[in-house]
């Protein structure tokens, strides 16, 4: 029985100890030859041998295994052909070069077996024949329960058979889709390859030393070879192409994957890095109150010999300890929060299943612990490690009201969080304000929550003729829409936001076009009548399609605002125009202009849309073509729930149950989606200028309570000498709201600066919107007043005897 493949031949060759692995990296540039040479041109070996076969597991610079000598010898060769002997395939060859004529008809049976081998070995012309697909990991788990034994099976994907090859990996995720089911190889038929298709996108590695200039530059000297070696389609001609001016479109596989996405980590990085900074003003702060009360101590202790060096690093010692339980703390909270916001992020952020706190999280968090701690504890240590003997002891004999220079370091470090978090608390408010902005947009469809859509299509083996793919789809439309709740049921190649598109130029009748220039690309729908008002799309000119139009295979089309303000000024005067694809194309008439939809997200300006009937005759140089692969849209309130899409897949099985349901989603789904950079930025920004207003909170409030701690007795004369007590809370809540009036000011010139790096993250929205200073430190400077005052009654309940007493 012949080998399967190459790698059964390669076991065999190992069983036989005809070859040998070589494990170890090995350059191909000289180095492979010198091995390969080596070994079959040993002196030791008798003549018969040239030695093993080589299988270089590990060439370098390369993923692919290579297998040298591999019929260097007449054993190999033998095992190839499945001979013991290859004078037994001589003496075959001689056998049927040597029969003769038959005589009779015995002679005629007896050569039977012969003609039977003759004829196995002329190759054999099939039309159909099992393909190749590797699986995906998930896909095997679901569907083979992971048994190993799947490998050599077949399936019918597409109504043709199809062998399972491997299975991949779990951890391998596919760019950042969806992971596929399977994955097929790409079959071209050469002879009926043309240009024009750019449908396909390629991903390619570099070699070592070659920059993206030079691959780029390669492709743009094969792209007219490209040009010159296949026709141009039918109803188009070479010279169009090469006006088309068409050019490489390298870049990196990250561009494709994250995309614009750094910029909004690098903004969230720096919200995030504000809030630290005001944490670690708060713990400051926090610090020097602290350190202040054992100004006695620690001048005791230098008085006793305790050098400043000492002093400074006890004290150090502490903050970088406070520090590490607070690490620890936030790494524990930071684990719980992140399953939140993984759960809470919308659809459409890349690389979101690869959040995770790993090593370097670890190690990130250990640095800046490490720096914050520093930071943190030089403070109070710069201030206080070297106090001089006799001004701690003084001042630490009786209770004082504090001098100007601690009040001056505290309050500094106040106004530095007030600042900070304005700046915040403004970036919040932008985002909120983008968000507002988006969600205003009329997108070109009303109420997608209800409007349920999935994928289908034909396999090309399964389509008798047009119509009968027509009728398919209408019977099954006709199934959905007896469904309890479903109010319309409509087909379309393409619905808003779903990531698919047909693109492609169209000619206008009555525009005259220079030499060399080609009209711009359109983008294309093929639907069915009823699409529109289905979809919740307003036609502002003209009509819908209707079935004569379908089954009679009508010239007509319908296209976007966009396109009729374009070249005909206003929807009214583009009824009546006709447009086609390709010169060999009908001239098709306009019959309908539909309002502009978002197809590609509300942050992008609609793509001017064609419309065409979902059957067609004689279309982009085809004498016929029918949309076999298209979407349903299902219009009802039961849209998304899995009882509604159990009764739908019932509906679509009753009238061909091999077809199965691809990308099931409401189109709330894709408009959510579309905007799911936007919310997550809003949600991450929200956190942190919470969490920095909270700060900011606690650091007034802090500042102004240890204030009234330190005055109590300053407040006990202010009363004794006939202070009342709203003037002395008075004077605490004003000391408050300077202190945050100053920050305020800094935060406005500081907002105004950083506000224009975040300007590709906001939509019809200045990073100077004047409503959102204005909101967010009124906001701000009320929350002061709050925390201003609440210390601040203490110190109207202080007795004058008691707090003269005390001194």
């Amino acid at each position: 029985m012949a080998y399967r493949d190459l790698r059964e031949f390669v076991q065999k060759l190992e069983r036989e100890g005809e070859l040998k692995r070589i494990r170890a990296e090995v350059d191909p540039i000289l180095e492979i030859t010198e091995v390969t040479q080596r070994v079959a041109r040993d002196k030791n070996r008798v003549p018969e041998s040239v030695g093993p076969a080589l299988l270089f597991e590990r060439p370098k610079d390369s993923r692919v295994p290579l297998l040298v000598n591999t019929f260097g010898s007449v054993r190999r060769m033998a095992l190839a052909l499945e001979v013991g002997e290859l004078d037994e395939v001589a003496a075959r060859i001689q056998g049927f070069l040597k029969m003769e004529t038959p005589q009779g008809l015995f002679d005629k049976i007896k050569m039977l077996p012969k003609l039977a081998e003759l004829g196995s070995f002329f190759p054999k012309t099939v039309k159909t024949g099992a393909c190749k697909e590797v699986m995906h990991h998930g896909f095997w788990k679901k569907k083979f329960a992971g048994s190993s034994s799947v490998i050599g099976q077949s399936i019918t994907l597409d109504g043709k058979s199809r062998e399972i090859i491997g299975v991949l990996p779990q951890r391998f995720h596919f760019l950042d889709g969806n992971d596929p089911a399977v994955i097929l190889p790409f079959k071209w038929d050469r002879n009926k390859t043309n240009l024009g298709n750019f449908s396909y996108e390629g991903i390619a590695r570099l070699k070592p030393g070659v920059t993206m200039e030079q691959a780029s530059a390669d492709i743009a000297r094969m792209l007219p070879i490209v040009s010159r070696a296949f026709p141009a389609p039918p109803g188009f001609s070479a010279k169009l192409f090469d006006d088309a001016r068409i050019g490489p479109n390298l870049r990196p596989l990250k561009t494709d994957v994250i995309g614009d996405v750094g910029s909004t980590l690098w903004v969230i990085m720096g919200s995030i890095g504000l809030v630290l900074l005001i944490a670690c003003a708060n713990v400051a702060n926090l610090l020097l109150v602290r350190v202040e009360g054992r100004r006695q101590e620690l001048a005791v202790r230098s008085a006793l010999g305790a050098s400043p060096y000492r002093i400074a690093g006890e004290l150090l010692l502490e903050c970088v300890t406070l520090g590490f339980l607070g690490s620890a703390l936030g790494l524990g909270l930071a684990y719980a929060a992140l399953r939140v916001l993984v759960l809470m992020a919308p659809n459409g952020l890349p690389r979101l299943n690869e959040i995770g706190i790993d090593g370097p999280v670890l190690l990130f968090t250990f640095i800046i612990s490490i720096l914050a701690s520093v930071l943190v504890g030089a403070i109070p240590i710069f201030k206080y490690a070297g106090v001089r003997l006799s001004t701690g002891i003084r001042e630490g004999g009786r209770a004082n009201s504090g001098s100007r220079e601690q009040h001056r370091a505290r309050s500094i470090l106040v106004v530095v969080q007030v600042a900070l978090a304005l700046v915040l608390l403004i970036c919040s408010g932008l985002m909120i304000r983008t968000f507002r902005a988006l969600t205003h947009v009329n997108p070109g469809f009303t109420q997608p929550a209800q409007l349920q859509t999935f994928r289908i299509g034909i396999p090309d083996n399964q389509v008798k003729d047009d119509e009968s793919v027509v009728r398919t789809f209408e019977a099954m439309r006709s199934k959905i829409a007896a469904i309890p709740g479903v109010s319309a049921v409509t087909l379309s190649t393409v619905f808003p936001m779903d990531g698919n598109s047909s693109n492609d130029l169209v000619f206008a009748q009555d525009r005259a076009y220079s030499e060399g220039q080609i009209p711009p690309i359109r983008r294309f729908a093929f639907i069915i009548p009823g699409f529109f008002s289905t979809q919740g799309t307003p036609l502002v000119a003209g009509r819908d399609f209707t079935w004569t139009d379908i089954y009679q295979k009508l010239p007509v089309a319908i296209i976007s605002e966009n396109f009729a303000r374009e070249y005909w000024d206003s929807p009214a005067n583009a009824i009546g125009k006709r447009i086609r694809v390709a010169t060999t194309d009908d001239w098709r008439e306009i019959i309908g202009v539909a309002a502009n939809v978002y197809g590609d997200g509300v942050t992008k300006n609609p793509p001017s849309m064609v419309y065409w009937p979902t059957m067609r005759v004689r279309f982009e140089g085809q004498a016929h073509d029918v949309a076999s692969y298209t979407a349903f849209g299902i219009r009802s309130p039961r849209a998304g729930s899995e009882a509604f899409l159990k009764e739908v897949r019932e509906a679509v099985w009753s009238v061909n149950p091999n077809l199965p349901l691809a990308s099931v989603h409401t189109l709330e789904y894709y408009h959510t989606r579309s905007m799911a950079r936007t919310s997550f930025t809003l949600i991450m920004l929200a956190v942190a200028g919470g969490m920095a207003l909270l700060l900011g909170v606690v650091g007034i409030y802090g500042v102004i309570s240890c204030s009234v701690s330190q005055r109590v007795r300053e407040i006990g004369i202010r009363m004794a000498l006939g202070a009342q007590q709203q003037s002395v809370t008075g004077m605490f809540i004003r000391h408050g709201l300077l202190l945050t009036a100053i920050g305020a000011a800094f935060g406005l010139v500081a907002a105004a600066v950083l506000m224009r790096l975040m300007s590709s993250l906001l939509f019809h929205v200045s990073p100077v919107d004047p409503i959102t200073y204005a909101t967010v430190t009124l906001g701000l400077l009320a929350t002061a007043f709050i925390a201003s005052y609440l210390p601040s009654r203490r110190a109207a309940t202080v007795d004058p005897v008691e707090a003269l007493r005390a001194e």
